[in-house]
């Protein structure tokens, strides 16, 4: 009676043990954010003076794509299209997108397609609009969309993707809806793509969540960048110093379907850009969502 009521229990155990596993097989596992990237805007006091060294520095650091934006010398730093995808090929670093002058590539063709030409030549994906300004009536956000579709399908023709970065002014409400939302719901999936900023949004007091439910599957990317509010103003800190709950916020941004996690910085608590950013690739590396 003893091994028949021990074999009984056993085959119970056994039994619960599988079910168990089974279940805790449909539980989505923690991953390590890989690859991660940073946005060249980060070290814009020190990367003018030396471009190749400080993206050489960031790609040790450990960041392996980068997106860069329109500085002093245009968005590839002065640097040819060939010749600048061959020294980030040599780093193992690929520029994955950038920030462009869109107001310029709006008003002109020739802009627009010497813009194009070098993102191509480079091997970039992406050409975002960084900035916009709040606009102050929906005839002008609707010209902003208008604006929006007419370069995405330029950018489209040429096997390239266009997209809008935000910032909180179009999170904040124009008579009570959401300028970000109206662009969402008013520009072509197919010609335009979305950049979230998970700072700004959060500035904004938007829920992310909520409206990554909503909207996720018009994000491609994000950036990542924390702050904390001091005398009622947003102040910009190292990753996982601030405020901002990363591994909920990231892993809602993964499940909308983000694939690219680019680390932005526009403050420093450290005496030098690239401290902060070493901090940031540190956290990186090690957040599990």
């Amino acid at each position: 009676m003893q091994r028949r009521e021990f074999l009984k229990q056993s085959g119970l155990l056994a039994a619960g043990a599988a079910a168990f596993t089974s279940l805790d097989a449909f539980a989505a596992p923690h991953k390590l954010i890989k690859p991660f990237g940073v946005q060249l805007y980060s070290a814009r006091d020190i990367l003018p003076k030396d471009p190749k060294g400080v993206m050489t520095e960031l790609a040790k650091m450990g960041y392996q794509q980068f997106e860069s934006y329109s500085g002093p010398k245009g968005f590839l730093w002065g640097m040819e299209a060939k010749e600048a995808k061959s020294f980030l090929d040599g780093l193992g670093v690929k520029m994955v997108s950038t920030h462009f002058d869109f107001g310029s590539a709006a008003k002109s063709d020739d802009v627009l397609k010497k813009q194009i030409e070098m993102a191509q030549g480079a091997g970039l994906t992406y050409l975002f609009c960084p900035y916009i300004g709040a606009q102050k009536s929906w005839d002008a956000w609707k010209k902003i969309a208008d604006n929006f579709n007419r370069v995405g399908e330029e950018v489209a023709k040429a096997g390239l993707k266009f997209g809008y970065h935000n910032h909180d002014y179009s999170f904040r409400p124009l008579e009570g809806k959401l300028p970000q939302e109206y662009l969402l719901e008013n520009t072509d999936p197919k010609h335009v793509s979305f950049e979230l900023d998970l700072c700004w949004i959060d500035v904004a007091g938007v829920n992310t969540a909520e409206h990554l439910k909503k909207y996720g599957k018009r994000y491609v990317a994000c950036h990542i960048k924390d702050y904390n509010k001091e005398n009622g103003r947003p102040v910009q800190n190292d990753l996982g110093k601030g405020s901002v709950d990363f591994k909920k916020t990231l892993s809602d941004a993964r499940k909308a379907g983000i694939k690219l996690f680019i680390v932005e910085q526009e403050e420093y608590p450290t005496k030098s850009p690239l401290e902060s950013l070493k901090n940031d690739a540190e956290y990186m590396k090690t957040l599990s969502v």
